[in-house]
């Protein structure tokens, strides 16, 4: 696996750890018909052990088996150093995702899993709860997520990030009411333009949904667009801002928005930004000159793991040499 981490433990901080609530799963990779390999992954996870790469403390909590695979999921978080939250093994069976890479490196998936979650820390433990994927629609689980996401509203922060699985989600009538209530109980939202076409249709455009979004509560907003970057939208701020990408040769694109997600929370965590109630209210009047940073950071994060095969979580030293080649990056 090319995804192990490249810096030992004592670099995770000794700091009120981040939950990553939703599915931690093994990804089988096919291209043209033939399976490649199989890598630990699933969206909250990968964003959990890209969060330690950068030196934060997070947790997991998820719902896999007590089983080879499961064993795996165990030995990877482990290695990530990320905690895990007593009884996520409880599941019949590991989740499977079939990942299809098409000519480009992007995937699609099917699924063979069931969703649930285990008792969840208090709130008052947490700095932050990041969920998103199929875990925060697909039942029972999905009502847990969401009241999992309306207490941690109130103690801390939110980030969610709906990463659309049309497999599991079904139809946009189906899980768009469930996705706009924890939009608008989320500080943070990250999503792809992917994402977005297939939740409200290919004609509407990006900048409509992103000012929708907005109004509904969250601080910060942004979607990312493959090769064109990202936007990004301010609760505080009337204007939008775009962010380059990285000019990098592209492996695949699994874990690229996992690790673009962990990338903004880290510099939002440095920047006091998330992670508190106080943090809430510093956001929502924040200006560009506040979440540039985060924003940079997290485009080198994703750009670090489209240049490796699979759910690629960069550390932050690797992060460091990039932005020693290109300061503007800070």
């Amino acid at each position: 696996m090319n995804n192990s981490p490249t810096e030992p433990a004592s670099t995770t901080r000794s700091e009120t750890p981040v939950l990553c609530l939703g599915e931690a799963l093994v990804d089988i990779i096919i291209r043209n018909g033939q399976v490649q390999a199989e890598h630990v992954g699933g969206s909250p996870l990968n964003v959990a052990c890209g969060l330690t790469g950068l030196g934060h403390s997070a947790l997991i909590a998820s719902w896999w088996g007590n089983d080879e695979r499961g064993n795996a999921i165990e030995a990877h978080a482990t290695a990530h150093t990320v905690g895990i939250v007593p009884g996520s093994n409880k599941a019949e069976h590991t989740a499977i995702a079939n990942a299809h890479l098409d000519e480009l490196g992007r995937a699609t998936y099917d699924f063979d899993l069931t969703w649930d979650i285990p008792t969840l820390p208090p709130p008052g433990s947490l700095s932050h709860l990041h969920t998103g994927s199929f875990a925060a629609t697909l039942d029972p689980g999905g009502s847990k997520v969401l009241a999992a996401v309306k207490k941690m509203a109130i103690a801390g922060t939110v980030s969610y990030d709906p990463n659309v699985r049309p497999a599991l989600m079904e139809s946009p009538q189906k899980v768009i009411g469930r996705v706009e209530e924890i939009v608008g109980l989320s500080d943070v939202v990250k999503a792809s333009d992917e994402d977005l076409a297939w939740l409200y249709g290919e004609d509407t455009p990006v900048e409509e949904i992103m000012r929708k979004w907005i109004k509904l509560g969250p601080g910060l907003v942004v979607v990312t667009r493959g090769p064109w970057g990202a936007y990004a939208l301010l609760s505080g701020d009337r204007d939008m801002l775009v962010i380059d990408p990285l000019n990098i040769d592209v492996a695949d694109t699994v874990g690229a928005g996992d690790s673009f997600m962990a990338g903004l929370l880290s510099g939002l965590l440095d920047a006091g930004l998330v992670g508190s109630p106080e943090a809430k209210g510093r956001l929502r009047s924040a200006d560009w000159t506040q979440v540039r940073t985060p924003l940079h950071r997290a485009v080198v994060t994703s750009g670090l793991t489209v240049g490796q095969s699979g759910a690629y979580a960069p550390t932050r030293a690797e992060v460091e040499r990039v932005l020693t080649v290109d300061p503007l990056l800070r």
